[in-house]
């Protein structure tokens, strides 16, 4: 099997483990590919180093590689995404974060999860992503998000005015801190802390959420994903924030945007003693009472 790995900085009490990860696979005679900035900080302590290929960014891993791990929470997965990309090749989240709703895999439960993915006990949970389909510009060919797409105030200044059309049907005008397009997975990021519903993957939905919204009558609202959801910010001469998952890139308004689905899909792999309803009964304790 041909495995890569990827990671950011991490918590050095997590580095024995990662360390004993690496080393379970060299010793499962699977083909390694290591992301540099991981192999730098992981490489001195590895017992072997032959074999092992470096990669830092889409394209530079094998097109057959069978499985690509995630080293950290839910941000450094939404990283992965964006060297995964239409490449196919499924994604395992290894949880070294704090909440982990993606990385829902604990780093000390790694050797059997590696155990279980060699046996081909587990399946592929496809994903949707929202695209900024226009202005094409502005975030190059990383214009994609696994969570969401935002429009957000700048810094202190005053609310922004958003026209919103759903498949060119005038949907509402937001006076708002900003407007969130979340796909179900992003459903239990920044969309959720706003007041937006939780949204099981496999639904083929977005939900727009507006950040802070001056009129309390408006909520957020569920769309089909095949619709295309055009904003117009139309205050004059105000800068806004347009993000992408993590990334971000300033315009001035008046501006209009187009937002749809990505015509590929984010496969993660899901082992076969997690689902999507376990994993936010318990980490956001639904069901828990002192009292018990």
């Amino acid at each position: 099997m041909k495995i890569a790995l990827f990671g950011h900085q991490f918590n050095s009490f997590y580095l024995k483990k990662i360390v004993r990860l690496v080393n379970l696979l060299i010793k499962k005679n699977t083909a390694l590919q290591i992301h540099e900035t991981l192999y730098y900080i992981i490489g001195p302590h590895l017992k072997q180093k032959n074999n092992i290929l470096l990669f830092d960014r889409y394209g530079q891993i094998d097109k057959d590689t069978d499985l690509f791990i995630s080293l950290g929470g839910d941000g450094t997965l939404l990283d992965a995404a964006t060297i995964v990309r239409d490449s196919n090749i499924p994604i395992l989240g290894i949880n070294i974060g704090k909440l982990g709703f993606l990385s829902s895999v604990s780093i000390d439960e790694t050797e059997n999860s590696i155990d279980a993915i060699l046996d081909q006990k587990f399946d592929i949970d496809k994903r949707t992503l929202v695209k900024l389909e226009e202005p094409t510009s502005l975030f190059g060919n990383l214009d994609f998000g696994l969570n969401e797409f935002s429009v957000i105030k700048r810094d202190t200044s005053t609310m922004i005015t958003i026209k919103t059309y759903i498949d060119d049907y005038f949907l509402n005008t937001y006076w708002a801190d900003g407007l969130i397009i979340s796909t179900p997975t992003g459903s239990t990021g920044y969309s959720l802390s706003c007041g937006g519903p939780i949204i099981s993957p496999e639904s083929k939905n977005f939900v727009i959420t507006p950040i802070a919204n001056h009129n309390l009558t408006v909520r957020p609202i569920v769309i089909p994903d095949n619709c295309r959801i055009k904003l117009k910010v139309e205050d004059i001469n105000k800068d806004f924030l347009c993000v992408l998952d993590s990334r971000s890139k300033a315009l001035s308004a008046p501006a209009e945007l187009t937002i749809c689905k990505t015509d590929f899909q984010i496969n993660l792999v899901n082992l076969e003693n997690k689902d999507f309803f376990k994993t936010i009964r318990n980490k956001l304790a639904w069901g828990l009472d002192k009292r018990n």
